[in-house]
Formats: structure tokens, C-alpha cells, sequence
């Protein structure tokens, strides 16, 4: 392994350091969770993971906390992304590919509308919390 430079480590600390910001659930009122089980993974899940974190930092997105989890149990959708906004109910979306999750993460949480085709999951309109 080569060796690194004091400029090279403190470079990687702070590339390193913005990444696991967008991991702080302190002080930030939007969740994304992708399911990142056998399942998921095997299906793509890492390249939506890489585009939603992508497409929140060309945004400069701020109150945004991006999880991952295990297998959501929607196994034959997968990936699979719960997105959970404030104001609008938590939506899990299956088939979450590259395109979609930059569709996600414009309409959804920047526009504030549902992508359609690709839920799988959400709340019945009766158990919503008003």
C-alpha cells in the first residue's frame, strides 16, 4: 500500500466526513431507506444507493438522511426504498433503479408528488395520522 500525505489523508477525511453526514438523522425531517439485503443488492441497490446520494448533493439538499436496511420483505420488486417526507404519507417504491431514484428524488421530495408506477406500498388513507 502506498503512503499517503498529511494533504491526501485530510482530503479523504473530509470526503469521507460529507458522506457520513447524509448518514445524521439529527436535525433532518426527510428519510430515505434502501433496502440493502442479499436480495437487494443482487438486484442493484447499491447503484440507487450511489444515485440518491448523487443526486442530493448536486441539489445541495440539506435535510435529507439516506439508511440503508435488510430485506423489506418485497423481494420480487426489488430494490426497494421507503421515502418517508413530511406532509405526504410514507411510500415504500420497488423496482428503485438508477433513473428512478433521480425521478425520486425530484418529484418526490423536491416536488412533492408520488412517482406512481413504481409504489409498491403505502399507508391506507384511514391510518394516516391527520
Amino acid at each position: 500500500m502506498a503512503k499517503m500525505t498529511l494533504e491526501e489523508l485530510r482530503k479523504l477525511r473530509d470526503s469521507k466526513k460529507g458522506e457520513l453526514d447524509k448518514r445524521d438523522t439529527e436535525g433532518k425531517s426527510i428519510h430515505i431507506i434502501i433496502g440493502m439485503g442479499t436480495c437487494g443488492i443482487a438486484a442493484g441497490a447499491k447503484g440507487s444507493l450511489d444515485a440518491f446520494l448523487d443526486e442530493i448533493e448536486k441539489n445541495k439538499i440539506k435535510n435529507v438522511t439516506v439508511k440503508q436496511t435488510g430485506c423489506m420483505g418485497l423481494c420480487y420488486v426489488e430494490p426497494t426504498v421507503e421515502v418517508k417526507v413530511p406532509g405526504m404519507p410514507d411510500t415504500i417504491y420497488g423496482n428503485v433503479n438508477v433513473e428512478t431514484a433521480r425521478k425520486i428524488i425530484k418529484e418526490h421530495v423536491l416536488g412533492g408528488k408520488l412517482v406512481d408506477n413504481h409504489i409498491f406500498d403505502r399507508p391506507a388513507a384511514d391510518i394516516v395520522k391527520k
